[in-house]
């Protein structure tokens, strides 16, 4: 499955468009995670523990997205965004959103 943030795929024509498809993952926070994420912050470094949740959790994004794309006959995602949020309750959510396609 070609996933892309372009509105197209160079050099495939579009045959169908299926629909918008989306991924979620909410994460929730620790208080030691927190802890060290605050002391982070304070001396300005990065915070490794909260960047491998992030990585990890767009990747799980994008496979039940493209999971969600492929039972409906797709073979493509474009236009795919992704967005990452912080809920009141410490929860870290994100999201993809891409079209759904048949490429040629």
């Amino acid at each position: 499955m070609i996933v892309t943030t372009t509105p197209g795929v160079e050099g495939r024509k579009i045959e169908e468009y299926l629909g918008i498809v989306a991924g979620e993952v909410a994460l929730g926070t620790d208080f030691i995670r927190d802890f060290a994420a605050q002391l982070a912050d304070f001396f300005g470094a990065r915070t490794s523990g909260y960047e491998e949740e992030l990585v990890e959790a767009r990747a799980a994004c994008i496979r039940e997205m493209t999971d969600r794309a492929a039972r409906i006959g797709a073979n493509a995602i474009v236009g795919v965004k992704i967005d990452h949020e912080i809920l009141t309750n410490g929860m870290m959510l994100v999201l993809s959103t891409g079209t759904a396609v048949k490429l040629a």
